[in-house]
């Protein structure tokens, strides 16, 4: 082996950790693809309504956002790695108490609790991780992160399906507990022990009170766009614009605090400000089309609930096959063209949905998914990569907690646009495939999008200078 594949190999020890995460990070992803396959079954099952029931689905949502900018106050306070384990107790009590559940008020309740243990992961995995590797191979690197952020959207509906097909609900909170146990066994023995703390560092009670709240008046208004139907409905305007209004709040304090909740001064930083943008259009462009591509295949081709999450598996195929090599060219030619390319990927793997019908070939529906899921890879890994290029060491927490809010909020925007565009296309055509093709025509404008805010990412010289050298914002 040459001297440059030996420095462009992971670290073994940096490898161990990252599997370690990455165990411990599949149970909240899969999980919430999975429930979503099972809401029709809580409802028949719980004799409640399907309104009642999608509380399920919005309460945990609401709780993981309202967890994630608390995520880099508790790391400073308490250590990630004491953190990480609290945070998969958190969800493992929450996933057995909901396999438990005896009505729907108490699945919901237990599902609160399953939320924000799960809002606390990704950040601090992303925490965990970008310390020890010390702005060194990030392409490598984001490629072992973001395993379960693309291959749980996949996978989760897959499982879903066979369980709810074959067993009770509860199972599909109980498939979370050998996950979460044997996660929390590796990272009590395999994690380092947690630094010195910064014990005087003060909780920006003030900015928590406000952005937690935007957050989940945010994303639970943007969840009632479906139910509704429109943008314009009452229970859609008040909770967006209580949103709007609190986190125009934050923005206010967080600029003039000196240790605010979340640090919006690393949006300064070109690369981070460009790439939370990417963050923000790549939950439109996956999360949306994920609401899409199964409803097609079940509605348009009609596809059972395991049938039309195996059709999506080329999806998958396509995100694992291009892992390694894009780590590696990420680093070596920087993150601008491989996000790119990957967006040039990603709109070609769309553009056969914008014409698919009853009848299209399902040979070309599953390779265009594989060239998607490819470019899917390539542009998240290359985005994750450069929001962390240029940040100094202190920052990282506070921008885990931003690029997940910006993933999270873009992909309930993205989902909420989509449901809308669906739903007055199938009230204004006979066929439904005519109705999705003009939604996957949106899904693809969203991912052309991309286009401007990635020609602002740092290229190879840039990156080069950051491996080097990671200078503080100040």
């Amino acid at each position: 082996m040459t001297t440059t594949e030996r420095a462009d190999r992971l670290d073994p020890a940096l490898l161990k950790l990252a599997l370690i995460l990455v165990v411990g990070a599949m149970a909240p992803l899969l999980d919430s693809t999975i429930v979503n396959v099972a809401i029709n079954a809580l409802g028949r099952d719980l004799h409640t309504s399907l309104a009642a029931v999608q509380w399920v689905i919005t309460g945990y949502l609401l709780a993981l956002a309202m967890a994630i900018p608390a995520t880099g106050w508790l790391v400073e306070r308490f250590g990630a790695k004491r953190m990480w384990m609290i945070s998969l107790v958190v969800f493992l009590a929450g996933s057995m108490l909901c396999g438990a559940a005896w009505n729907t008020g108490s699945l919901i309740a237990f599902r609160v609790l399953q939320g924000a243990g799960g809002g606390l992961m990704l950040p601090i995995m992303q925490t965990l991780l970008l310390r020890a590797a010390g702005g060194r191979r990030l392409g490598r690197l984001m490629g072992t992160i973001t395993i379960p952020a693309l291959v749980g959207p996949i996978l989760g509906p897959v499982i879903g399906g066979l369980i709810v097909g074959g067993a009770s609900w509860r199972w599909i909170f109980y498939v979370n507990v050998p996950v979460c146990a044997l996660a929390l066994v590796l990272a009590w023995r395999g994690l380092p022990p947690d630094g010195s703390r910064d014990r005087g560092h003060r909780l920006d009670l003030l900015g928590l009170v406000l952005l937690s709240p935007a957050l989940a008046s945010v994303i639970y208004g943007l969840s009632q766009v479906g139910v509704r139907g429109s943008f314009a409905h009452p229970a859609v305007i008040a909770p967006l614009a209580l949103g709007v209004a609190l986190l125009a709040a934050f923005v206010t304090h967080a600029l003039r605090s000196d240790e605010p909740v979340v640090d919006l001064r690393l949006f300064r930083v070109r690369s981070f400000a460009a790439s939370s943008t990417l963050l923000f259009l790549s939950g439109l462009s996956m999360f949306g089309a994920m609401l899409l591509l199964p409803l097609y295949y079940q509605q348009v081709r009609g596809q059972g609930v395991v049938a039309a999450g195996l059709l999506l598996a080329p999806q998958g195929l396509g995100s694992l096959l291009t892992r390694g090599p894009l780590g590696t060219l990420i680093d070596r030619v920087g993150p601008r063209p491989v996000v790119l390319a990957g967006t040039v990927l990603t709109a070609l793997g769309t553009l056969a949905y914008t014409q698919a019908g009853p009848h299209t070939s399902e040979l070309l529906l599953a390779a265009s998914l594989v060239v998607r899921g490819a470019g899917l890879s390539g542009a998240t890994i290359a985005v994750m990569a450069a929001a962390y290029q240029g940040l100094a060491p202190a920052d990282i927490p506070h921008a885990s907690s931003a690029t997940r809010i910006m993933q999270q909020v873009g992909g309930s925007f993205g989902a909420a646009v989509l449901a809308v565009v669906l739903t007055r296309q199938l009230a204004g055509h006979a066929t439904g495939a005519a109705a999705f093709d003009r939604a996957f025509w949106w899904s693809l404008a969203f991912t052309a999008l991309a286009v401007v805010p990635a020609l602002l990412l740092p290229g190879v010289h840039r990156e080069r200078e950051a491996r080097s050298v990671v200078p503080s914002r100040t």
